[in-house]
């Protein structure tokens, strides 16, 4: 994401954390959509393309529903962050501007020079234009979902730490079904590298304290300043360092799980499979009771 003009919303963007100790992409989420809701005010909702003739409009134009983009992620992003269900207040965002025009990076959120009522979503068009093909619809609606929780974020009075912000954008594109394929979850860092290093941190405390978990943690940058202590201990009776060791630690079962060599048992005297096909008909899983054969110890 490249960096923002001065005029960007009021909390700091982290740089996406490097890769530290993978485990291998979790499958995708199931898809739901909490009903959200109702707005007393429709927010305007327009598309700006700068230069149509560049090879990313045209594809950008192929790929989605242009009409369609916007509203569906705005569904998407009010129904995980404001369900019916919730009582805080949404937001008084105005319109959102999706802006495609050439630029470095991958886009960023700002706001208006009128006021900050007014958000502006800039895509930058070259990075469509490297987008797989396969992946260009999804990816093209990831980010854009991504970005417009920006549009509809509380973020403690502009206080509330970068990671956080970047890691509840991503825990809602998470739960869009629009994660990319690369997206692991990682051992080791900060539990506010941001993006979807804090995202899947986020979805294990949604799953360990119960759904509505990150609605909670929304909720509560709306009014006062980020006091990490406070903060964390009000909502899940812990702080963040202790809610981070244990995620840690459950990421580091869930690796030793994963590395568990497969044991394959074979007839003494018989030959190797030679080809993938025969490998894969020859090859039978040990039950786990079973201790494996003295020859492969």
């Amino acid at each position: 994401m490249s960096s923002p003009p001065s005029t960007t919303t009021p909390s700091p963007i982290p740089i996406r954390p490097a890769s530290a100790k993978p485990i291998s992409n979790p499958s995708s989420p199931t898809i739901t959509r909490p009903v959200q809701k109702p707005l007393k005010r429709s927010p305007k909702l327009l598309l700006q393309i700068n230069d149509l003739s560049t090879r990313g409009s045209h594809e950008f134009l192929s790929s989605v529903n242009a009409s369609k983009a916007l509203p569906s992620a705005l569904a998407t992003v009010l129904s995980h962050l404001y369900p019916s269900t919730s009582d805080s207040p949404v937001p008084g965002t105005r319109s959102v501007t999706l802006v495609l025009r050439t630029m470095d990076g991958v886009a960023y959120t700002t706001c208006k020079e009128i006021d900050d009522d007014h958000k502006e979503i800039h895509l930058s068009t070259s990075y469509i234009e490297n987008i797989p093909a396969k992946r260009k619809e999804d990816e093209i609606m990831g980010v854009i979902t991504h970005e417009m929780v920006h549009c509809w974020q509380w973020s403690a009075l502009g206080t509330a730490p970068g990671g956080l912000i970047e890691g509840v954008a991503d825990w809602v594109r998470l739960k869009a079904g629009l994660a990319p394929p690369h997206w692991t979850k990682k051992q080791g860092g900060d539990w506010d590298a941001g993006y979807q290093h804090t995202g899947y941190f986020l979805e294990h405390l949604e799953n360990k304290f119960g759904e509505g978990s990150v609605r909670r943690v929304n909720d509560s940058l709306r009014k006062t300043k980020y006091n990490e202590d406070k903060f964390w201990k009000a909502i899940f009776g812990r702080s963040v360092g202790g809610l981070w060791e244990d995620y840690q630690k459950r990421l580091e079962k869930q690796l030793e799980v994963e590395e568990e060599p497969v044991i394959v048992e074979r007839h003494s005297g018989e030959e190797p499979p030679t080809s993938d096909e025969e490998r894969r008909k020859s090859e039978v899983k040990v039950p786990e009771e079973r201790a494996p054969p003295s020859y492969l110890v």
